[in-house]
């Protein structure tokens, strides 16, 4: 029960928040179709945002400041992917599911899989019902599909409660973060136009700065914040997508304890036994009494030791879970989720980039991660997680095609509705961003539904 601590711990954290983006994603598309609404929905992302000391400005990239919905993919992102670093980090360095090579190889070959059969399924579509259009500029999605969203997935794993065995919720998640890891690597290796390497070298030594506090023992958060947030603007003026930014400074952030986990716990057991014991009743949980200075120094004490068994990378995490989960990843639900259904007509989604990002989710994703996990396990090379069954690691597979926030993100980097790709203007860009965020909403729904039917009918039907 201990090993699967932090396991359970995120699964919590995660379904707690699911409503909230479900709610924040049919407000967007209410807002953004209402007549009232919608002129107001498109324009206010474009807004400027700047915090300026003298002429410069933190919010700024290329010398012009950055638009709400840039400060929103761009800035709030990264804070989002400073807490997928830290998950990453932590369930390599620190013992987790994927710090050795047996914990980490199926949800890791199992990511794969899902992540490569997307692709390809998107590609296949795109060429045999091309819908119109460039190709090179649709072809940009081509990574759409491949994420899965940790979140919503969870959620809907979370229904079927205690039917669900732990070894299958702990290779979804698993799955979950080894598939984050890809889409890292994606955004920063194929959204680079250009590299400054002035900026890129000013970002490494602002990492350096943060592994040198870290050797140094500095347990401030605030230090690694601001250092991570000047580290942050370096990445935006370096070419290279400024969310890599967070994950960088999560893997710089110290993991381990500086001392012996027991020798604090000792100490903190001896300097409360320092207290004299008390019969409390209940007029004593009323009545307010001053403490003598000793006893002071005392709960100084106590809280400095406790504050030595948590790491700095444990405590950033606990100090980002609630903004992240209500109410970054809400605004950003919010701010990307509004597709306007104004001149689109529901062939949209069985054509072109429509097409590819919604089978890429509902088929490429159950395809890869299933047919990938299958085919490790019957040639040995992993074992089948505990008490689970093939009918309920296909309704599982089926809920990885629940792809929201990364691939919500991944398709505004595709298709940038402020530039021109391939020779195509803004507006066909927005077409293309409308068609993949249609077919990211379908496709979420219909793997959520699908997965559901088959989890019902595999998992066993005792408590619930």
């Amino acid at each position: 029960m201990e090993k699967n601590y932090t396991f359970l711990s995120m699964i919590k954290k995660y379904v707690s928040s699911s409503v909230l983006l479900i709610v924040a994603t049919v407000l967007a598309l209410i807002v953004a179709n209402v007549p009232a609404t919608k002129e107001w929905y498109q324009n206010i992302w474009q807004e400027e945002v700047s915090l300026s000391i003298g002429s410069w400005n933190l919010f700024s990239h290329g010398g012009h400041s950055l638009t709400l919905g840039d400060f929103i993919n761009d800035f709030l992102m990264a804070v989002f992917f400073l807490s997928v670093g830290l998950e990453l980090k932590r369930e390599i360095f620190c013992g987790g599911e994927l710090s050795t090579v047996k914990k980490a190889l199926l949800p890791v070959i199992g990511a794969i899989g899902g992540m490569i059969m997307p692709i390809v399924v998107f590609f296949f579509f795109l060429h045999t019902v091309p819908g119109g259009g460039d190709m090179e500029a649709m072809e940009r999605g081509l990574p759409i599909p491949m994420a899965t969203d940790i979140a919503f997935s969870l959620g809907v794993l979370s229904m079927f409660s205690k039917r669900v065995p732990m070894g299958l919720k702990v290779f979804l998640a698993a799955l979950a973060v080894a598939d984050d890891l890809g889409g890292i690597i994606v955004i920063a290796v194929k959204y680079t136009d250009h590299i400054s390497l002035v900026h890129l070298l000013g970002a490494f030594v602002c990492a350096g700065a943060c592994y040198a506090c870290g050797k140094l023992k500095v347990r401030n958060k605030l230090t690694y914040f601001l250092i991570g947030t000047i580290m942050w603007w370096f990445m935006l003026n370096s070419g290279i997508h400024a969310t890599i930014a967070g994950v960088m400074l999560a893997f710089c952030v110290p993991a381990r304890l500086d001392y012996g986990t027991k020798y604090y716990i000792e100490k903190i057991r001896w300097l409360v036994d320092k207290f004299p014991h008390y019969d409390v009743t209940a007029a004593d949980k009323k009545t307010p009494v001053m403490l003598k200075d000793s006893d002071l120094q005392d709960l100084r004490s106590i809280e400095s030791a406790s504050d030595r068994l948590i790491s700095v990378l444990q405590d950033m995490e606990d100090v980002l879970a609630n903004p992240i989960n209500y109410v970054i990843i809400p605004i950003f639900a919010f701010a990307n989720a509004g597709v306007c259904f104004d001149g689109m007509s529901i062939m949209n989604l069985f054509q072109g980039v429509g097409l590819g990002v919604f089978a890429g989710l509902l088929i490429g994703k159950f395809v890869g991660v299933f047919s990938a996990s299958w085919v490790s396990i019957k040639l040995r090379l992993v074992d089948m997680p505990e008490s689970t069954t093939w009918p309920a690691m296909a309704g599982v597979a089926m809920l990885c095609g629940i792809g929201f926030t990364v691939s919500m993100f991944m398709s505004a980097l595709s298709y940038p509705v402020d530039m021109e790709v391939a020779g195509m203007g803004p507006e066909y860009m927005r077409c293309l961003l409308n068609d993949a965020k249609l077919g990211i909403l379908c496709g979420t729904v219909a793997s959520a539904a699908f997965g559901m039917i088959i989890l019902n009918w595999a998992l066993p039907k005792g408590e619930k």
